[in-house]
């Protein structure tokens, strides 16, 4: 499955800090539960590609 695949899954999204200073993204659906642990220089560096793409994405609704 890449990018632009359709899908139905429906999935829980979660961020926030852990007792030992890293930034956790948990996923949690039907089909997956998935915890991943940044530290903190790493979960900025997904935020700025995040607000990339979401300006890109809106761009392109244009």
């Amino acid at each position: 499955m890449g990018l632009n695949t359709p899908t139905e899954v429906e999935a829980d999204l979660q961020v926030g800090p852990t007792d030992v200073g890293m930034v956790r993204i948990y996923i949690r659906g039907n089909e997956v539960d998935l915890p991943l642990d940044f530290d903190p220089e790493d979960a900025e560096a997904i935020a700025e590609e995040l607000m990339a793409a979401a300006k890109a994405a809106r761009e392109r609704r244009t």
